[in-house]
C-alpha cells in the first residue's frame, strides 16, 4: 500500500458518509470484522503453502479472496448487491458455521469472531470503497505487515476516547512497562482473563522477541514456545474480535484467546493444569456481577465488586513461583470490606506483595479519571516487606489526555530505582518510594493507601470570613457584568 499513514483517515473520511454509522465505537468496530477477514486471508495463503491438504472453514464463495478482492470480482461487488451479500450471506453463515470441540483453534476463530458482531453499514456504494482501500493492504509483505501493526496499535488507541468502548484498552506505556518489569522467559506461559484488546498479549510477545533478537537465533522448538505461551479470556465481543486479529497480525496462527467470562467457573475447582507462570492483567473495576457468579466464590472472597473477584481468580490461578503483575482502582487498597480485606491478607500473608507502583489520575484518561495502581506480587514465601513507588506526571504536564498520552519514559524513573531500592522523601515530607513491613500492614488495617500524590491545602475560613469572601467575589463580578451591559447599550444606543 503506497499511503499505509494515511490508511485510518482514508476509511474515517468515508465512513463519514454513512448514516449507519453513529460515533467512533461503531467505527471501529465496523473497520474490525473487515480488517478480520483481509488479515484472515493472508493467513490461509500462508497455511495452504504449508499444507496443500489445507481447507478453509469458510465456505469458498465468502472467502475475502473471492468476493472483497476486485480483481476477483470484475468491478467487485456494490451498492445495494454488496448489501444483501454482506448481511445474508456473509455474515449469516459465519455466525453459524459448525464446530466442535476438535475444531482447530485457527479456525474456530472465525465462527467465534463473527458470533456477535454487526455490519452498521447502509450504502453498499460507500461499503465497497471501504473495502477495497483495506484490499490494498499487502500482508503477504513481512514489512507491510509489522508496519502495520503500528497502525492497528492507533486504532485499538482511538478506542480510549470511544465512549465506554474505553474500557477495553489499556495505554500502551503502561501493558510494555508491566512486561518489562515481569521479566519474561521463553518457555513460560501468561495469561489475562479479561484481554480487551490483547495489549499485554501483544506486550508480553515483544519482551520475548526482544530475547530472540538478542541471542540472534532459537530453535524451533523455543519458537513455538514462544508463539504458543499467551492464553486470554474475553467476555464481550468486540474486543474479542479486536484482540484475534492483533495476535494474527503479531504472528501467532492459533490465538488461544476464548469468547467467555473468566467467573464462571467456581474458584476451589481451580488446579494446578489451570495455573500460569505469568499473569498480567487491567482487571474491569466498577461494574458489579450477578448473584449466580458471586456464588463461585468462597464465603470470605465474595464481592459485589467485579475487580475484587477477578484478584481471586488470579490468585488461585498463578502457578507456584508464578509473577504477577495486575491494575487495582485506589478503592482496593483502602478498601475494608469483607472481600479486599481478606484478599489484602492473602497477597501479605500467602503470596509475596513485594511492590505497589501508584499510577498518576490521568493515566486512563479521557475514559476516565480514576486513579490507579499497578500491584506486582509472587506466589513464594512472603519476605514481609512491600515496596510503595509513586510515579509523579513529567514537569510541564498537569494531566495526560488523548493528544499527551502516557509514554514509557514517563517510567524511566521507577525502571532505574527498580533493580536499587532506596526510600525516597519529597522536599514537602511526603514519601516518593518507601517500604513497610507486611506487620505494619497488617496493623493498619491492610490499608495500602501509601505513597499517595499530595493534596492541595484548603484553607478552611470562619463564617464571618466566609460571607466577606462571598460579598467581596459578588460585587466584583456584579461590577463587571454591569461594565459589559453599559458597553452593551452604547453599541446598540438603547436608552435605559
Amino acid at each position: 500500500m503506497s499511503n499505509l499513514s494515511g490508511f485510518v483517515k482514508r476509511v474515517r473520511d468515508v465512513m463519514r458518509n454513512d448514516a449507519g454509522i453513529n460515533g467512533d465505537a461503531q467505527r471501529i468496530e465496523q473497520i474490525a470484522w473487515m480488517l478480520f477477514l483481509k488479515v484472515y486471508d493472508a493467513k490461509e495463503e500462508d497455511w495452504e503453502f504449508d499444507d496443500e491438504k489445507y481447507e478453509s472453514i469458510i465456505p469458498e464463495n465468502l472467502r475475502w479472496r473471492n468476493w472483497a478482492h476486485t480483481e476477483n470480482q470484475n468491478d467487485g461487488l456494490t451498492g445495494d448487491q454488496l448489501l444483501n451479500f454482506v448481511n445474508n450471506d456473509l455474515f449469516s453463515t459465519l455466525k453459524k458455521l459448525e464446530i466442535n470441540p476438535s475444531t482447530p483453534i485457527r479456525q474456530s476463530i472465525v465462527r467465534t469472531t463473527f458470533e456477535d458482531a454487526n455490519n452498521y453499514m447502509k450504502d453498499g456504494v460507500l461499503m465497497r470503497q471501504i473495502i477495497n482501500i483495506i484490499d490494498e493492504l499487502d500482508f503477504g509483505s513481512y514489512e507491510e505487515t509489522h508496519a502495520f501493526g503500528e497502525i492497528y496499535e492507533t486504532i485499538l488507541k482511538e478506542l480510549q476516547s470511544a465512549g465506554s468502548a474505553g474500557e477495553f484498552y489499556t495505554p500502551r506505556a503502561v501493558t510494555e512497562f508491566m512486561a518489562k518489569m515481569i521479566k519474561p522467559q521463553i518457555g513460560e506461559t501468561m495469561a489475562d482473563f479479561a484481554c480487551g484488546t490483547g495489549g499485554f498479549l501483544s506486550s508480553w510477545i515483544k519482551e520475548l522477541e526482544a530475547i530472540k533478537d538478542a541471542k540472534g537465533s532459537i530453535s524451533n522448538e523455543d519458537s513455538e514456545k514462544l508463539y504458543n505461551s499467551i492464553y486470554a479470556i474475553e467476555k464481550k465481543q468486540f474486543p474479542y474480535m479486536l484482540c484475534v486479529t492483533n495476535m494474527l497480525l503479531h504472528g501467532i496462527d492459533n490465538p488461544k484467546v476464548f469468547h467467555d467470562n473468566s467467573l464462571t467457573k467456581k474458584l476451589l475447582d481451580y488446579t494446578e493444569k489451570d495455573a500460569f507462570d505469568v499473569i498480567l492483567m487491567n482487571p474491569p473495576y466498577g461494574g458489579s456481577e450477578k448473584e449466580d457468579i458471586k456464588q463461585n466464590f468462597p464465603a470470605d472472597l465474595k464481592s459485589s465488586e467485579t475487580a475484587d473477584l477477578f484478584i481471586a481468580v488470579i490468585l488461585y490461578r498463578l502457578k507456584k513461583n508464578g509473577r504477577a503483575a495486575v491494575i487495582i482502582p485506589d478503592g482496593f487498597l483502602f478498601g475494608n470490606d469483607n472481600a479486599k480485606t481478606n484478599l489484602k491478607k492473602k497477597l501479605l500473608t500467602d503470596f509475596n506483595l513485594h511492590t505497589v507502583v501508584r499510577m498518576p489520575q490521568s493515566v486512563f484518561s479521557p475514559y476516565t479519571s480514576i486513579t490507579t495502581n499497578i500491584l506486582f506480587f509472587n506466589n513464594e514465601e512472603p519476605t514481609g516487606k512491600t515496596w510503595f513507588y509513586r510515579v509523579d506526571m513529567p514537569e510541564g504536564i498537569k494531566h495526560f489526555s488523548k493528544t499527551k498520552p502516557m509514554k514509557l519514559s514517563n517510567f524511566d524513573d521507577c525502571v532505574a530505582w527498580w533493580d536499587n531500592r532506596t526510600e525516597i522523601i519529597d522536599a514537602d515530607g511526603n514519601p516518593k518510594a518507601k517500604c513497610f513491613t507486611s506487620q505494619e500492614l497488617i496493623e493498619g488495617g491492610y490499608n495500602l493507601d501509601l505513597c499517595g500524590y499530595p493534596h492541595e491545602e484548603e484553607e478552611i475560613l470562619s463564617i464571618k470570613d466566609t460571607i466577606l469572601n462571598y460579598k467581596k467575589h459578588s460585587e466584583a463580578t456584579e461590577e463587571k457584568i454591569n461594565a459589559t451591559l453599559a458597553k452593551i447599550t452604547e453599541i446598540l444606543r438603547i436608552e435605559l
